[in-house]
């Protein structure tokens, strides 16, 4: 049985998402925080599977909620916004979330999203997540980190290469064929990417690789 967490600062949502999620049969709605310090709390207190976590709440938001979470429990957080290009998506993503999903998303694809995320997989794909980056990186302010490029040197030169290709989109099978090796092979250098950048997942790798300078808004992987 899955175990969700639900955040977010209108009864409605709330109300509305617990009923479509605790009438699956292998989901239990174990809370309801309406804000973010509200939603650290009970993440501590109920160890969730799955924290559905809305990016935007009064006081503390779920940006910072999020980076709690990730920092101190196992959940996997799952960031509800109204807009795909939400500063704030962009921000939940960088603190750890797995992923994002539109509140007016389908009943079925709401129980979806959850098992996906719970299954420890990112549910948006990276070319998603790149477009999302692109465009806040184009943004006054969101320049290159020079700390986060240094981390790059701990990277190999296929490992380098391997995330510039996450971060283009492409899937295992494509940078497989792309560098002609195994997807095994290419599972191994991902792997070794995120352990090595201390990442969650593919998710952070795009996020970084943007941030870091290795890859440029517009260049194709």
């Amino acid at each position: 049985m899955l175990r969700v967490l639900i955040a977010d600062d209108q009864d409605l949502f709330r109300a509305g998402f617990a009923m479509i999620l605790g009438a699956q049969p292998d989901i239990e709605v174990v809370g309801e925080a309406g804000d973010g310090a509200a939603a650290v709390a009970a993440a501590a207190a109920l160890a969730p599977d799955v924290v559905l976590m809305d990016v935007q709440m009064p006081g503390m938001d779920g940006v910072e909620a999020t980076e709690r979470i990730c920092a101190t429990t196992s959940a996997k957080v799952l960031i509800l916004t109204m807009f795909d290009l939400d500063e704030y998506v962009y921000g939940a993503l960088r603190a750890g979330a797995s992923g994002f999903i539109l509140k007016d998303i389908r009943r079925d694809e709401l129980a979806h999203a959850v098992r996906v995320v719970a299954a420890g997989e990112s549910l948006l794909a990276p070319a998603v997540t790149r477009r999302l980056v692109e465009d806040l990186v184009r943004r006054p302010g969101h320049g290159v980190a020079p700390r986060l490029a240094a981390r790059l040197e701990a990277l190999t030169d296929r490992e380098n290469e391997t995330l510039r290709l996450v971060a283009a989109g492409r899937s295992n099978a494509e940078i497989a064929a792309r560098l002609v090796v195994s997807e095994h092979t290419v599972k191994t250098h991902v792997s070794r990417i995120l352990t090595k950048l201390d990442l969650r997942d593919r998710v952070q790798a795009v996020v970084f690789a943007y941030e870091s300078g290795l890859v440029l808004p517009g260049s194709d992987g």
